[in-house]
């Protein structure tokens, strides 16, 4: 039998409230990459934003945007870019109202406006500096996911403009958008596929809205303890907290890592 796949989301997966890799979390994937298991990134973020990830855990692979753009062992095996006259139109229809868009291709991410408090806001909780203007970042490229910046009242809007899109919330005044049916799910298929191994043999961690599908359709679907409950509602188990060694207590629980991994960690409330 091939050996699984193990999927992680990022923010609050990976990473901790502080934006860092827990040493526990560096320790799991390292002993998982030692065992031969594939270990995957599936986030939201472009490419540009987790190159530091993958060379500190040393992943190669990874679904991106939410399913939008996949490696594989730093090969491009899917590429589902939107269509640029909806990006026309949501473009217009957002400097008619005073909202902003990020424009997120496979090698760079700019946004449509400066010093827009909704844009500031989002990338404070990243801990990440105010992105680079250019209002202009989507026409002739690829542009696989955009992020709307707008209150939540003004979201519904857009929903009915454009039919073809999805909204997925991941801050209070951000949401992602992608083509219809999109998801890191959609990304994953795609990858499983190319490696002809079977999703029921594989893992998935994550811990906000976007990882919902992903935890649903995977083999073993793993929530985070500070998740959102529709993600934990998608899991098949729920670990604990991405700061409390959640990443090497659900790979412990699923049997893929033995209790000894956890042993220098026996005193923090594994």
């Amino acid at each position: 039998m091939k050996q699984p796949m193990v999927f992680f989301d990022i923010d609050g997966t990976l990473l901790n409230e502080d934006k860092v890799i827990p040493d526990s979390t560096k320790k799991a994937v390292r002993l998982l990459q030692e065992k031969g298991v594939h270990t995957v990134i599936a986030t939201g973020r472009v490419p540009k934003m987790f190159s530091w990830i993958q060379k500190e855990l040393n992943i190669s692979s990874f679904i991106s945007m939410n399913g939008q753009y996949v490696v594989y062992e730093g090969q491009e095996i899917y590429a589902n870019p939107i269509n640029p006259e909806l990006l026309q139109s949501i473009s217009t229809l957002t400097a008619n109202k005073g909202h902003a868009l990020a424009y997120c291709s496979h090698d760079d991410f700019k946004v449509s406006k400066e010093n827009h408090p909704f844009i500031e806001s989002s990338f404070d909780s990243l801990m990440m500096p105010y992105p680079i203007v250019d209002d202009s970042f989507y026409i002739n490229r690829p542009i696989f996911q955009g992020h709307l910046y707008c209150n939540h009242e003004d979201k519904y809007q857009y929903d009915d403009h454009f039919p073809d899109l999805d909204f997925v919330k991941w801050h209070d005044y951000a949401y992602d958008f992608l083509p219809k049916g999109a998801s890191k799910a959609v990304g994953i298929r795609k990858l499983l596929e190319f490696v002809d191994i079977n999703h029921e043999n594989c893992f998935a961690f994550g811990d906000g809205l976007n990882d919902s599908e992903m935890l649903s359709m995977i083999g073993t679907g793993i929530a985070m303890g500070n998740g959102v409950p529709e993600a934990k509602a998608a899991a098949d188990l729920i670990t604990t907290t991405s700061s409390k060694h959640g990443i090497l207590n659900g790979l412990i629980q699923v049997g893929l890592l033995e209790k000894d991994a956890a042993a220098e960690y026996v005193n923090e409330a594994i």
